[in-house]
């Protein structure tokens, strides 16, 4: 969990810089209800404390990273509790939970306050838009960013998912630290990519793919949501069959779906899916009982 934190920062940092005072209070806000939540969760239910395991902290930042930085702090606060109180401590806690935390409390956001969760403010300046790149590239077909402002992250959108530099930094320190495997991050874009370049806008092959790649939350789905230890399936098959999935989802929403982005309902559908997944991938041991079904 502290690698996962300390993977993060470089995605804080750049969302506090572009965001300004408001993004920082949201990260701020969002991470101590997490904390408090599942303090307080654990003592009504008389369970062993857990907050020093830092997962609390880990939900808390991964959804203030998810949020966009002009969203009430109020909003923030109940999509912390909703994420510990309801998906996490409810099923049993770390382990036990079916969805990612944070990814289900962003979705729960999302329905209950679309407008305040589709409010985007301009990098570096005060100034309200109600358009992101995806959006502009679905509303009306126009690429209004440069591909170096979407690396960099200078594009209105959530905190964190802006700069795909920062994220990639983070990317990187996790494989190092052999935490996580390149396999779902890299299936997961790579579905994407194709099938955005293949089903394009003006026929076949038509697509952008890196402007589909460099937008929106997908990067940072699939580096740290997607690749959840509790929520992805447990073998290398398994986890093929899941990045794949999460990727055409993705694809499907954007490009067909009423909202320009897809990667949170994406991930939570194929969390949803991931027991079926691993009944039919886990092998039988030698001598075991014939699989049923």
């Amino acid at each position: 969990m502290l690698d996962v934190i300390l993977a993060l920062l470089p995605s804080v940092v750049a969302g506090i810089w572009f965001f300004g005072i408001q993004a920082a209070l949201v990260v701020l806000v969002t991470t101590a209800a997490a904390v408090i939540t599942e303090y307080l969760m654990r003592k009504g239910l008389k369970r062993e404390q857990t907050i020093t395991d830092l997962s609390a902290v880990v939900t808390g930042l991964l959804l203030a990273l998810n949020l966009p930085p002009s969203i009430p702090l109020w909003i923030a606060i109940a999509g912390a509790v909703i994420a510990i109180a309801l998906i996490k401590q409810l099923f049993g806690g770390l382990g036990q939970n079916f969805i990612n935390p944070a990814l289900g409390a962003r979705v729960i956001l999302v329905v209950a306050w679309a407008s305040r969760m589709t409010t985007w403010t301009q990098p570096l300046t005060d100034a309200v838009t109600t358009a992101t790149p995806l959006g502009l590239l679905k509303e009306e077909g126009l690429k209004a960013f440069s591909y170096y402002d979407l690396f960099l992250g200078k594009i209105p959108g959530c905190i964190g998912e802006t700069s795909v530099f920062a994220i990639l930094i983070g990317f990187a320190y996790l494989l190092l630290r052999k935490v996580i495997t390149w396999h779902i991050p890299v299936l997961f874009t790579g579905t994407v990519a194709l099938l955005t370049w293949v089903a394009g806008p003006e026929g076949f092959f038509t697509g952008d793919p890196l402007y589909h790649i460099l937008s929106g939350g997908l990067v940072l789905g699939a580096v740290f949501m997607a690749t959840d230890y509790v929520t992805s399936p447990m073998t290398r098959k398994g986890t093929i069959i899941y990045a794949i999935g999460c990727g055409l989802l993705t694809s499907l929403f954007r490009l067909y779906g009423s909202m320009p982005e897809g990667v949170s309902f994406a991930i939570m559908l194929m969390n949803i899916a991931t027991p079926l997944i691993d009944r039919y991938t886990i092998p039988v041991s030698f001598g075991g009982e014939k699989r049923v079904g």
